[in-house]
């Protein structure tokens, strides 16, 4: 289960639905969504960082050193989910997404 957490601003419910959509497209992509996320919204950037993405069996090809292999993985989930991404923004948000920017930390 996901745990969405809202900024501190009256846009509090549109970062709330704009995590839920980030954890719901990864987890359809992955099968495995976050556990953690987080939106921040500011006049022309929307950020959502999310946590505990990792699925069982990347978790165990990182506990043995290939971590090289499940970034790559991870990128090209990213370039497939993209598509799916923007368009969530852009319905929530009524806005086109100009610029979409995306990379992980293990």
């Amino acid at each position: 289960m996901s745990v969405a957490k809202a900024s501190r601003s009256p846009d509090g419910h549109l970062a709330v639905a704009i995590s839920n959509m980030v954890v719901r497209v990864l987890r359809e992509h992955t099968g495995r969504g976050p556990t953690k996320s987080r939106t921040h919204l500011s006049d022309e950037l929307i950020s959502v960082i999310v946590q505990d993405t990792l699925t069982h069996a990347e978790r165990t090809l990182v506990a043995n050193g290939k971590i090289d292999v499940v970034l790559s993985a991870r990128r090209a989930f990213h370039d497939t989910m993209r598509r799916d991404l923007i368009g969530g923004i852009e319905e929530l948000t009524g806005r086109t997404v100009i610029a979409f920017f995306s990379d992980n930390a293990i």
